[in-house]
């Protein structure tokens, strides 16, 4: 029997923050709540707990708005939660989060700054030399497979070469934790693909920690360690996921593994059932 398929694989929600105090993201007790406009309070996210270790590529999957990405939104500091505490490297996250590069689901790239003037956008804030910047930025425009177009501006690039672009932006500052909504939900599917193995190409080399935010469970599987499941609004976790897969890693050869199949199998029957829960509370 495979190691992921024994009981001990599923973890229980609250163990990994007592197990990996050194982690690089905490999330202890987390609660966010918005205001409504009848005066009340609509709760978001509730009592989460959870660890992401250093140098780990994390998924947390969840039906449509289930909070993943306010959840993420804590993670970078963009939002302060009433409730609960984060630690980053473990210290108390006190505003931004200057650890993180945040990757929205959106292309984030200015209209009027060039490929080259956009992925060294993060270097000249940072007042880092301008020659030094330029050979950064074309060195990481190569790992992304966009040599030759760094003179393009953003109109004239697909929706692929944009989403490459806005990887190499936030890897060019060399940030130890990543955070990613969504980054390729409105790619094609054989684009998508393309990506995500690019994606884990500079994962494999700097290993760095991630946090993923998919719809897709597939994609959760095929690139990450570890697949937390969360439930319908209210986010809590119900489900935590080792994924004990070889790397190097391809996404579309690792899905013909019968260990992926197995996999999938066992955290969808965690995910169906919160799915089923978002329809019918959706009125679907």
């Amino acid at each position: 029997m495979p190691s992921w398929a024994s009981p001990s694989s599923r973890v229980a929600p609250g163990d990994r923050l007592a197990a990996t105090p050194a982690a690089a993201v905490e999330f202890a007790k987390v609660s966010v709540r918005f205001a409504t406009p009848a005066g009340g309070a609509h709760t978001v996210v509730s009592d989460i707990s959870l660890s992401i270790a250093a140098g780990t590529f994390v998924a947390l999957v969840g039906p449509s708005g289930c909070g993943k990405s306010t959840l993420l939104n804590v993670a970078a500091g963009l939002l302060a939660p009433p409730e609960g505490k984060v630690r980053v490297l473990g210290e108390e996250l006190r505003g931004i989060n200057r650890h993180a590069a945040y990757l929205f689901q959106q292309d984030a790239l200015l209209p009027w700054r060039s490929v080259l003037d956009n992925v060294r956008l993060g270097l000249d804030f940072r007042g880092v030399p301008g020659r030094e910047a330029e050979q950064r930025a074309r060195l990481f425009i190569a790992k992304v497979g966009l040599a030759g177009f760094e003179d393009r501006f953003p109109h004239q690039l697909s929706g692929g070469m944009k989403k490459r672009i806005a990887i190499a932006q936030s890897w060019i500052v060399d940030p130890p934790i990543l955070l990613m909504d969504e980054p390729f939900g409105a790619l094609d599917v054989q684009t998508r693909q393309n990506m995500e193995n690019e994606l884990l190409d500079l994962w494999q080399e700097s290993r760095k920690t991630v946090l993923f935010i998919t719809h897709d469970l597939e994609e959760a599987i095929a690139l990450a360690d570890r697949v937390v499941v969360l439930t319908a609004g209210p986010a809590r976790v119900k489900g935590d996921y080792e994924v004990d897969l070889p790397r190097p890693r391809d996404v579309v050869e690792i899905r013909l593994n019968p260990d992926f199949t197995a996999l999938y199998r066992q955290i969808w029957d965690d995910l169906r059932d919160e799915v089923k829960r978002f329809y019918v509370a959706d009125g679907r």
